[in-house]
């Protein structure tokens, strides 16, 4: 009963923390936080059914490419509250300042957007609407579980990876979590939608996963190479980009199968 009563309010901080979607008020507790990170994934299975149910109302009710692409853009940033965004930002600026790794530090923690990050926000946009654009039939599917895969990738990285700094969510998260049980989960998640991906299309399942270890290894070489491990802001840099990337590498996939 304890145990349950645990991951009850664990799963109420990831909601909480994680979406705009209401939750219970709870105790956030070295307790209640050890299993935050095993129902953080649970809100990319929400995104994925609502970009999927908004694709197959767009297309009953026979809307134009515009606003099924403008709403399939905007339901991920509208669930989560712009938290992973508001990361890839501050990542954006700090990568561009081209400063010692200390200055880097520094300009994640300023609240203050950037040129870059403005620059770099409006270019993601754009190229997400393009590649959502070519999401089309099968693939819909497929893309609707990339959402679990970034986020179960995330919280892999949250209790893997070294630490930028001992202070900050990913610090508290790691710090309070069932490392093992953590890894465990995120694995399970990753290879039950890996699976689910394929059976519903595997050549763009293929480009999609190819497309998520691709980030995954260059969010671990960049936050290590130029920050000295990880934050929430660089786990949501990374959550930001995979989800362009995973698509994306779809779209490519699809134009290959043309030949």
């Amino acid at each position: 009963m304890r145990m349950v009563k645990r991951c009850w309010s664990s799963l109420n901080i990831a909601v909480s923390m994680y979406s705009k979607f209401p939750a219970a008020q709870c105790d956030w507790s070295e307790e209640n936080m050890k299993y935050v990170m095993c129902f953080f994934p649970w809100i990319g299975v929400v995104i994925g059914l609502l970009c999927f149910g908004w694709d197959a109302l767009a297309m009953y009710l026979g809307l134009r490419d515009a606003l099924r692409n403008a709403i399939l853009l905007i339901l991920p940033v509208a669930v989560s509250g712009g938290i992973h965004l508001d990361g890839f930002l501050d990542t954006s600026d700090a990568m561009s300042s081209w400063r010692p790794m200390e200055k880097r530090l520094e300009i994640l923690k300023d609240s203050h957007a950037g040129a870059f990050a403005v620059i770099c926000g409006i270019v993601y946009f754009f190229l997400l609407y393009g590649v959502l654009d070519s999401v089309r039939g099968e693939m819909m599917a497929v893309y609707s579980c990339c959402f679990v895969i970034s986020r179960s990738l995330s919280a892999f990285s949250v209790v893997t990876f070294p630490k930028a700094s001992t202070k900050g969510t990913v610090a508290g998260f790691s710090k309070n979590a069932q490392t093992r049980v953590i890894q465990t989960t995120s694995i399970c998640y990753i290879l039950a939608t890996g699976i689910l991906m394929a059976l519903l299309q595997p050549a763009y399942a293929a480009a999609a996963l190819a497309g998520a270890a691709g980030s995954f290894a260059w969010y671990y070489h960049r936050a290590m190479k130029y920050f000295g491990g990880i934050n929430g802001d660089l786990a949501g840099y990374f959550l930001t980009v995979c989800e362009l990337v995973m698509p994306l590498a779809m779209a490519a996939a699809s134009l290959l199968l043309r030949f």
